[in-house]
């Protein structure tokens, strides 16, 4: 590796270390780490909580609909973040994340179009949703009504498997790894907006 690329790679990845450790000084204790992320959820319990002034949306025993969004901007001004507690058949997955949206902005999003585009079939997504809510062997999913045969059902656990939505842990087995679940559900909500 050239000196240059060597050290604007140190440079970048001291920047992102940084940025995390500043992101996990503005969590409170009780928030999710990287651990929960990997499927070692926090012991006790937590309720989603809307972060919107939508109809429906939990106010977590505030009169600000939007408490979430107060509280960020308080805390990391020019923060974007993700965050949830769902209790999934595999155990409960409490997850968040967060970056600067400056540093979003000046990314090259081009990356961005595999993983985006592996959802965007309507058999994948619904592969996704049905792994989700407990389908998780090929003989299940070959249930599925967008599925014609077994070899598009391989072909689209395939390209989620290749995107990261999916993992098989062994064969025809399938699950969400459950750093995936709450983007996946965040995802649910923008496309859903």
């Amino acid at each position: 590796m050239e000196p240059d690329t060597a050290s604007a790679i140190e440079r970048r990845l001291a920047d992102l270390e940084q940025e995390v450790a500043r992101l996990s000084a503005l969590a409170e204790p009780t928030a999710g780490h990287a651990a929960d992320a990997a499927g070692e959820g926090a012991a006790g319990s937590a309720r989603e909580q809307p972060a919107s002034d939508a109809p429906g949306a939990a106010s977590a025993g505030s009169d600000d609909p939007l408490w979430f969004v107060n509280e960020l901007g308080r805390r990391a001004p020019g923060a974007v973040m993700m965050a949830g507690a769902v209790d999934t058949a595999a155990g409960p997955v409490r997850w968040q994340y967060g970056l600067m949206a400056d540093g979003l902005l000046s990314e090259d999003w081009s990356d961005l179009a595999r993983p985006l585009e592996a959802l965007g079939h309507p058999a994948r997504i619904e592969l996704v949703r049905q792994v989700m809510r407990g389908a998780h062997t090929t003989a299940e999913l070959l249930q599925l009504e967008h599925l014609a045969s077994s070899g598009q059902l391989y072909h689209h656990l395939r390209q989620l498997v290749s995107a990261g939505w999916l993992v098989s842990p062994r064969r025809g087995y399938y699950e969400v790894p459950a750093a995936r679940v709450v983007p996946l559900l965040v995802l649910t909500m923008i496309a859903s907006s």
